[in-house]
């Protein structure tokens, strides 16, 4: 049975709440709150973030399963093969992320390490801004769809859309000019053939990014 018009506004409202909250708690200034209000949980921060996003992604998803209805489109033959591959291209891109950065530090398992305060930039950082959000589009856009995954994948391509422009300027607070200047460089997560800097360029903003944090006003020094 099809999906009516009220489950799919229900499933976008789950999405959209989800998406606002999962902003507010990304933000520089509800961080800075709760290291006024409560201090010790200041450094558990970063774990309780990630276990609430991972709580609160649950009825959304859901949702989507139990709409599931016929499919709106099949991938058939070659396009199958292409499809399937990019995803898999995207699984691979994501576990070789997880090489380059501090999984343990990311997931809020520990603090990050000392000296890892200045701006990261990675192979792939060259060429796009926001390599996990292209990541997740390629394979959310390669399987075939019913109406609420469509619904799911519109929700969730427009909050990466509107997330990329927010984490930019959380970043451009973070590191100031040097990040400006690679944000103007560099597209978010489209790729462009003729925009993006080369390794040397990347080894020079991050330290560009990791000096300009030394003399930020507030920061402590190494």
């Amino acid at each position: 049975m099809s999906p009516t018009a009220f489950d799919l506004a229900l499933l976008t409202l789950l999405w959209t709440g989800y998406f606002a909250i999962h902003s507010l708690m990304a933000s520089l200034w509800v961080k800075q709150w709760v290291g006024n209000r409560f201090p010790t949980a200041e450094r558990h921060y970063r774990l309780i973030y990630v276990i609430l996003s991972v709580a609160l992604l649950i009825p959304p998803v859901w949702l989507m399963f139990f709409l599931a209805g016929e499919p709106l489109w099949e991938w058939q033959g070659a396009w199958s093969w292409a499809a399937n591959l990019l995803a898999l291209a995207a699984l691979l891109g994501f576990w070789h992320s997880t090489r380059i950065y501090d999984m343990r530090a990311f997931l809020g398992l520990r603090p990050p390490a000392a000296g890892q305060s200045s701006l990261r930039l990675s192979p792939v950082h060259r060429f796009v801004r926001h390599p996990w959000y292209l990541y997740a589009l390629i394979i959310l856009w390669t399987r075939e769809m019913d109406t609420a995954q469509l619904v799911s994948a519109v929700c969730v391509t427009l909050y990466f859309w509107i997330g990329a422009r927010l984490e930019d300027r959380k970043l451009e607070v973070e590191y100031g000019a040097p990040y400006r200047l690679y944000r103007g460089r560099v597209p978010g997560f489209l790729p462009r053939p003729w925009r993006y800097i080369t390794a040397c360029e990347a080894r020079e903003l991050v330290a560009a990014s990791y000096r300009a944090r030394r003399v930020m006003p507030g920061r402590k020094t190494a």
